[in-house]
């Protein structure tokens, strides 16, 4: 099938599928550009609310010391970073912060633990548990955690404390995984997938553009979000943020590979089209583009950014820029445990989100 078929084949689903082969997923990749944006906007109206973006804030409760050797991430113990390892942070200190996200508009609230398992933290999941919980009784947020590998009890743990979603990427494609990390194989991380999935706790995976990737390895991670078991229901789609003492730093250097923003746009309107149901969120690097490009990933499918203070250990647009410029597109932040297509009260949903004032009436032209 053609692209142009595949991509009309996509919006004529019911129901999105998890059979897509690689070959169909290069095809719609390389669509024409313009019309490639302009069908995955459409699937994307057909299933979320085009006004509403998730508003998501991130905070590294155990920051550093972490036994894997990814390549890209400064919290390694194995990378000369300067980052030094801290301890769990307390529940009032997660609380507070907390609070603050929930004061400037967020409504998901996540946590990150530099942590390759939780193989004997019983005492740190509990801890967690305690946070998770007590951010849901007394704040309504929506709750997500990325602690590593978990096994399905310790999923299970989870699930009973009121956990909304846990986050474990793939990163890259399975060809691709073995140039950026050895000390976990990529099979590891979809039994991980698996777990939180059997325990009812929703998957949120997704993975991190600028490894030095080639377009198959972007269409092979494509290819195995589309066809887990059930689609994520959150997709993050991270730019690499390069940092200083990482492995990546170097190899991208010395092999002169470039991520072009057109990568990324592609990314996510194929995202959208194959997996209509998911939130895309526009995640790390985000600070890195421009208004407009920020702009152009929204209308190729993306309804979810991270906003706030920091990342787990690199930059993040602050509440105030993105109050306005999410004001500016008339956009409105999605509420806690909402469903998708819900209607819902524009001028009623923020006081930080107002719609643009209304400057004329449409007029026809014949």
């Amino acid at each position: 099938m053609s692209g142009a078929s595949l991509i009309q084949y996509a919006l004529s689903l019911k129901a999105p599928i998890n059979t897509w082969t690689k070959s169909q997923i290069k095809a719609i990749y390389n669509y024409p550009l313009m019309d490639l944006v302009f069908h995955a906007q459409l699937q994307h109206r057909s299933h979320h609310n085009p006004r509403e973006v998730q508003l998501c804030t991130l905070l590294s409760i155990k920051t550093g010391g972490c036994s894997e050797d990814c390549k890209y991430c400064a919290q390694s113990s194995r990378n000369d970073t300067g980052l030094k390892a801290e301890k769990l942070l307390t529940l009032d200190t997660v609380m507070e912060k907390a609070r603050i996200a929930k004061q400037n508009g967020s409504t998901r609230f996540c946590m990150g633990a530099a942590w390759r398992d939780m193989h004997g933290r019983k005492s740190g999941l509990k801890k967690i548990s305690e946070m998770v919980s007590t951010i849901n009784t007394e704040l309504g947020m929506e709750t997500c955690v990325t602690l590593g590998m978990i096994n399905s009890e310790q999923a299970k743990t989870l699930k009973q404390a009121g956990l909304t979603a846990y986050n474990h990427n793939i990163d890259t494609s399975k060809e691709h995984y073995p140039n950026i990390i050895s000390t976990r194989s990529f099979d590891e991380r979809l039994q991980t997938i698996q777990n939180v999935e059997n325990e009812g706790i929703s998957v949120c995976t997704g993975g991190i553009l600028g490894l030095g990737e080639t377009e198959e390895d972007r269409i092979s991670f494509l290819h195995t979000l589309s066809n887990l078991d059930k689609h994520p229901e959150s997709l993050p789609i991270n730019r690499l943020v390069p940092i200083k003492g990482t492995p990546i730093v170097e190899e991208l250097e010395k092999n002169q590979k470039k991520l072009e923003f057109d990568s990324i746009l592609r990314t996510i309107a194929t995202a959208r089209l194959i997996m209509p149901e998911s939130i895309i969120r526009l995640a790390a690097g985000r600070y890195t583009m421009k208004d407009y490009e920020q702009f152009l990933c929204f209308m190729a499918g993306s309804n979810a950014i991270f906003t706030g203070e920091k990342m787990l250990t690199t930059m993040c647009n602050g509440w105030d820029e993105d109050k306005a410029l999410l004001s500016k597109w008339g956009l409105v932040p999605m509420e806690s445990f909402r469903g998708k297509k819900e209607d819902i009260d524009v001028e009623k949903a923020s006081p930080f989100f107002q719609p643009p004032q209304k400057k004329h009436d449409m007029v026809s032209i014949v």
